[in-house]
C-alpha cells in the first residue's frame, strides 16, 4: 500500500519500521516540529523524524494541519491510508477523509477504556491488571472510532517505560497484520459501556501522596517512571523514587519509619528500592543513605 505515517515519540518508531519492513510504500512521514532539548536547548527532531530521515523518507513537521495549504499538501500524496501512532496533533476532517481507506490508529489501551493522551500511565495508576493495543479507524471524536483488532498483555509490576516498549512492538505487529488482511479485520463499533478517559499527565501528579496508601504510591512510582518521575521533597530538594515495594507495616503518612527509608502510608508503608537526587545518577537506597542520612521520624513532603 501507499501510506502516510504520522507519529512523534519512541512509541511510534517500531510501527514505522514494521511498515517499511513489510514492503509498504511510505509516501511521507509526519511528525511534530523539533523542540528545544538538552542543556543547550538546541532544536531536536522527534524520534520518528530522526528514524524517518535515517530511512531516507520524506519528513514533514507542520505546526498545524488546520490550514487549507497543509490539507492540500497531505491530500496530494494520494495515500491509500494514513497510519497514526501517538502523533500528538488533532486531525481535522479533511485530513481524516483524504486517504482512500481513511486513517488507522495504533492506540495503547483496550478501547473503550482509556481513550485519550496517557492510557499507559492511567492504567497503572488505576491498578488495571490487563492493558494492550487497539487498532482503530479514526474519526472526529477522541479515540471513538470503530475497532479492527486488539492484543492484550498483563500490566503486572511493570513501569510505564517497560509497558510502553512492549506495547510499541505489539502495536507494530498488529498494524502490519491488519493491513495485510483488511477484509479479515472489519471495523466493529466500540461498546458504550466501559468508557474511561486518560487525561494528559500533570507534573503535579508525580508528587507522592503517602496519605493515599502504599499501594497507590507504588503505582505512582511505576506510572511515572521514567518520566516525569514520582518524587518527595526533603529540605527543599526533590528526590525521585524509581522503584519501590509495599510493606505491611503501619506508619504515619510521610514519616520515615526506619534507617532504610521505610515511608509510612497509614495502614502500610512504602519501601523505596532505587532513587535519584536532582542532577545525579540513579542509585540504590543504601547508597543514597551513606552520604545523605534521613533519620527515622523525619517527615517527608
Amino acid at each position: 500500500m501507499r501510506l502516510i505515517f504520522m507519529g512523534t515519540p519512541d512509541f511510534a518508531v517500531p510501527t514505522l519500521d514494521a511498515l517499511v519492513a513489510a514492503g509498504h510504500e511510505l509516501a511521507a512521514v509526519y511528525s511534530q516540529p523539533p523542540r528545544p532539548a538538552g542543556r543547550g536547548k538546541a532544536l531536536t527532531p522527534t524520534p520518528v523524524a530522526r528514524r524517518a530521515a535515517e530511512l531516507g523518507l520524506t519528513v514533514l513537521t507542520p505546526v498545524t494541519l488546520k490550514t487549507a495549504e497543509a490539507q492540500a499538501e497531505f491530500a496530494a500524496f494520494g495515500a491509500d491510508a494514513a497510519i497514526v501512532a501517538a502523533y500528538g496533533l488533532i486531525l481535522p476532517r479533511p485530513i481524516l477523509a483524504a486517504p482512500r481507506l481513511g486513517c488507522l490508529n495504533v492506540h495503547a489501551s483496550l478501547l473503550p477504556r482509556w481513550r485519550g493522551a496517557a492510557p499507559i500511565q492511567r492504567a497503572i495508576l488505576a491498578g488495571d491488571t490487563l492493558t494492550g493495543v487497539t487498532i482503530m479507524d479514526m474519526e472526529a471524536g477522541l479515540d471513538t472510532g470503530p475497532m479492527r483488532a486488539t492484543v492484550t498483555t498483563p500490566v503486572a509490576a511493570r513501569t510505564a517505560g517497560e509497558l510502553t516498549a512492549e506495547l510499541a512492538l505489539l502495536g507494530a505487529q498488529l498494524m502490519v497484520a491488519v493491513l495485510a488482511d483488511l477484509p479479515g479485520h472489519p471495523p466493529q463499533p466500540q461498546p458504550d459501556a466501559g468508557v474511561t478517559y486518560a487525561a494528559k499527565i500533570d507534573k503535579a501528579e508525580a508528587r507522592l501522596d503517602f496519605a493515599a496508601g502504599a499501594v497507590a504510591a507504588e503505582r505512582q512510582v511505576r506510572a511515572f517512571t521514567p518520566a516525569p518521575g514520582a518524587f518527595f521533597e526533603l529540605n527543599g530538594e526533590r528526590i525521585r523514587i524509581l522503584a519501590a515495594a509495599v510493606e505491611p507495616v503501619a506508619g504515619p503518612a510521610g514519616q520515615v519509619g526506619d534507617d532504610r527509608l521505610l515511608i509510612g502510608c497509614g495502614a502500610d508503608s512504602l519501601r523505596p528500592l532505587r532513587v535519584q537526587r536532582a542532577g545525579r545518577a540513579a542509585m540504590a537506597v543504601d547508597e543514597l543513605l551513606r552520604g545523605f542520612a534521613i533519620a527515622p521520624g523525619t517527615m517527608l513532603a
